[in-house]
């Protein structure tokens, strides 16, 4: 059986034992059905994760005991950062989630021209809260230890003259600039449009805020599919694929 791993936002520490928050609970017992003695994996986005046993189950709480930590090696040398047009529902969901296999470390949701989600304060506080947990769910299958930051959506134009990276890049299909000519980065910041593309204008301020527009291949990509594609291109690149 596969041994779960459970995020939690808390301090973990070597022979600490440690009560579960609401949601490691529910996931755990009422999910998973776990009884007192079985093994989990706990980590907090440290970089560690902590082998812990289940040592009291209780109707509405449960604890841990952690053992000793270990890196898991899971992230990658190349930090990437993406700023990614907000498309609806499951879409966005899909495009966080896979990311995050990926080994991306930070999404920061834009508002374009061509944008069609419009979210008030309340909404758009619930949306980010919503996409921090696709994130951290990602990160408990996918073995990573440190969970990428979700920010507060902001404009195409905040984010590209706020961003800093070795390298800038706005998917852009009228381009055929080979990725291989560019000079290895340690840090890659990526502009990925909404349904529709970025206009004009908008791919005019990315370049003059120092970003350099790059195809991936000859096909355009829907917007969900566009990171999960370059995220894997620059991996290989760059990265640890391969």
């Amino acid at each position: 059986m596969r041994v779960p791993r459970v995020y939690l936002d808390m301090p973990l520490s070597e022979g600490a034992r440690i009560e579960l928050d609401d949601n490691a609970f529910n996931h755990c017992v009422k999910v998973l059905r776990l009884a007192e003695g079985a093994p989990l994996t706990l980590f907090n986005g440290d970089g560690l994760e902590y082998p812990a046993e289940l040592c009291e189950v209780a109707k509405k709480r449960a604890s841990a005991q952690l053992g000793s930590p270990t890196d898991t090696g899971s992230e990658s040398p190349l930090s990437i950062q993406v700023g990614q047009a907000i498309s609806r529902g499951e879409r966005m969901d899909f495009a966080i989630q896979k990311s995050t296999e990926l080994g991306i470390q930070r999404i920061t949701p834009l508002f374009t021209e061509r944008c069609e989600v419009r979210l008030n304060q309340e909404r758009q506080e619930k949306r980010q809260r919503h996409w921090q947990q696709v994130a951290i769910s990602a990160c408990e299958q996918s073995q990573r230890s440190r969970v990428p930051v979700i920010e507060e959506p902001v404009t195409l134009s905040d984010w590209i003259t706020q961003v800093d990276a070795d390298l800038k890049l706005v998917l852009h299909h009228h381009t055929a600039r080979p990725l291989a000519s560019l000079e290895r980065p340690a840090s890659i910041a990526l502009l990925i449009g909404p349904e529709g593309g970025l206009t004009e204008t908008e791919v005019e301020l990315a370049t003059q805020a120092g970003f350099q527009p790059v195809a991936f291949g000859p096909r355009v990509m829907r917007t969900e599919t566009a990171p999960v594609a370059a995220a894997a291109v620059l991996q290989y690149l760059w990265g640890d694929f391969g």
